[in-house]
């Protein structure tokens, strides 16, 4: 007999991807690597971020991120709420700073607050919310195309000597992991593109495959260094409460924030979902670059909000996919309640003479 699968909630997401990442901590904590390991583990990550970031730019259509300007209102409020409204909300959370937080979590926290938006499931969640897709889109494409530039410059000035001290060989990665092969992917899209384009499938294995080396890279280095000791029950806790405090804060300013700048319901949703997320998948590579051996802490408040924002996200983008619903149906009672009351108002009342003949010349 065939047992019946009980299906996954609907409004607790579990990201599998995220089970990956996890595993991929642990077997960092269990097995990390060293001397020569971690210089092969070392070169394979510097490899996988450079081949990240070169996919990234040849999967990106240019042109539809262009012709997307025509909606620009929305676009800068979105940039807005991502790399203006997201970076002080994580400068006020240094004020948490050493009672709730460690200095390597702070950063990490603010880090968070400075990477760019994620382009699919902000068109997941904003197609689910019966939303403006088309410029969800491109409202993520173009926070991802600022991140390039804009992540880096906002470390440099906001983290200091938590990101590297931002030497000029930080400079000199980012420019030749980062922006070369990004830059380089957007050059040979005309070429390459059509092939990515029949080969999405197994490039996503590809692309979180390199991910999950930069996970582990990041992760022994930490754990080489003993920086692990420094996260504990009560501030992992304390940086839980944190994180679903800032998601809080700006899921309300971005919903009631575009509603005072004039924006309809469907563009609403668009810049809520937009601008309320944090890129996973451009984040990780950048805090490798960025901080080095502290990348491991670095990046667990990043893991921690990609998660929870699936989760909370997911539970708006229905109940506003079934208000939407609700207002539909309601126009459509509405819409033939009239036209049922149209053929009432024109007939003849009881006792009153139909028109003779005369009357209708």
């Amino acid at each position: 007999m065939n047992r019946r699968r009980t299906p996954r909630l609907p409004w607790l997401p579990i990201d599998p991807y995220i089970l990956a990442l996890l595993g991929t901590v642990a077997l960092a904590a269990l097995l990390p690597a060293s001397g020569t390991a971690a210089d092969v583990a070392g070169g394979a990550s510097t490899g996988a971020v450079a081949l990240l970031f070169f996919l990234y730019g040849a999967r990106l259509s240019t042109r539809e991120t262009l012709d997307g300007l025509r909606h620009w209102r929305l676009h800068v409020t979105v940039l807005a709420a991502t790399f203006v409204v997201f970076p002080l909300l994580g400068l006020a959370a240094r004020g948490l700073e050493p009672l709730v937080l460690t200095p390597e979590l702070a950063n990490g926290l603010l880090f968070l607050c400075l990477v760019p938006s994620t382009i699919q499931s902000s068109i997941a969640f904003t197609s689910m919310a019966r939303g403006n897709v088309p410029a969800a889109i491109c409202a993520g494409s173009f926070s991802s195309l600022a991140g390039i530039v804009l992540t880096p410059l906002l470390a440099a000035l906001l983290l200091g000597g938590g990101a590297g001290g931002f030497s000029a060989d930080s400079l000199r990665r980012i420019v030749l992991q980062l922006l070369v092969p990004f830059v380089a992917g957007q050059v040979l899209s005309r070429w390459v593109g059509g092939f990515l384009a029949r080969h999405r499938q197994v490039l996503g294995y590809v692309d979180r495959g390199s991910i999950l080396v930069v996970v582990y890279t990041a992760f022994s280095e930490g754990m080489v260094a003993g920086v692990w000791h420094q996260v504990n029950p009560a501030r992992l806790g304390g940086l839980l409460a944190i994180e679903a405090l800032l998601l809080a804060l700006i899921l309300t300013l971005t919903w009631f924030g575009a509603k005072r700048l004039g924006f309809g319901r469907a563009d609403r949703i668009a810049i809520q979902f937009a601008g309320s997320k944090k890129s996973l998948a451009a984040g990780l590579p950048m805090a490798a670059v960025l901080f080095g051996a502290q990348a491991g802490l670095a990046v667990l408040p990043l893991m921690l909000f990609h998660q929870l924002q699936l989760m909370v996200c997911a539970v708006i983008a229905k109940r506003r996919a079934h208000h939407q619903l609700q207002l539909m149906v309601c126009a459509v009672i509405a819409k033939r309640r009239a036209h049922d009351a149209a053929p009432a108002a024109s007939a003849p009342r009881p006792g009153a003479s139909a028109p003779t003949a005369l009357q209708n010349r």
